[in-house]
């Protein structure tokens, strides 16, 4: 069920654009976006008249439309593949593409890495298009095991390879900064599809991949 909120237009309104560098005219949903952040400040009894918070409100509205980019009409990479005219049938990987993402719990940061690797069947895919749907799932609300099946989806069902994996290593914010407060703790995920369910195919991936302590 779908609800529509009304914003009334003083409230947008009560919010000067200030004069950010490089930033352009705030659009009406970034405006809104700013109005209810600032709510939350007055909530947690911050002084607005702090010349440091002054435009706080929409900076992180703006903030906000760059980490959520994932979410935009259009978004999603386009995956261009070209025939694997040369047969090339063994494993193609690129590892340590840094990411950064919003925990969907707690809006915490989480970052870290992502390791993609595919086995080429009829087709293969530009390595930076790898990098692009890693980056293209993380600008979101998002958890890290969603993460990490949505990048190898998206792979498997443009490309169609023989077979596919996919590690992500992250920190995250929220068991960092609050709760159990463990810094430095790095959590990993992996998904696999066909030929890497095969234990050693699967092991020649992972023992490309950096160990951390």
């Amino acid at each position: 069920m779908m609800t529509r909120t009304h914003f009334g237009a003083s409230s947008v309104a009560s919010l000067e654009e200030p004069d950010l560098p490089g930033d352009t005219q705030a659009d009406s949903r970034t405006l809104v976006v700013a109005a209810r952040f600032k709510e939350v400040m007055e909530a947690l009894g911050l002084d607005l008249g702090d010349p440091n918070l002054a435009d706080t409100p929409l900076r992180v509205a703006r903030a906000y439309g760059e980490l959520f980019a994932g979410l935009r009409p259009g978004a999603e990479p386009e995956l261009r593949t070209f025939p694997n005219t040369e047969g090339y049938s063994q494993m193609v990987s690129v590892t340590g593409i840094p990411f950064h993402s919003l925990c969907a719990h707690h809006f915490l940061p989480f970052f870290g890495v992502a390791h993609v690797a595919y086995l080429p069947g009829d087709r293969v895919v530009g390595l930076s298009k790898m990098a692009r749907i890693v980056e293209y799932y993380a600008r979101r609300p998002q958890i890290q095991e969603r993460l990490t099946e949505q990048v190898i989806g998206l792979l498997d069902r443009k490309l169609r390879p023989a077979g596919a994996m996919v590690v992500v290593q992250a920190r995250h914010f929220c068991m960092e900064m609050r709760g159990i407060a463990k810094t430095g703790a790095m959590t990993t995920t992996s998904a696999l599809r066909v030929a890497f369910t095969d234990g050693v195919t699967r092991q020649e991936f992972l023992d490309l991949l950096p160990r951390h302590a």
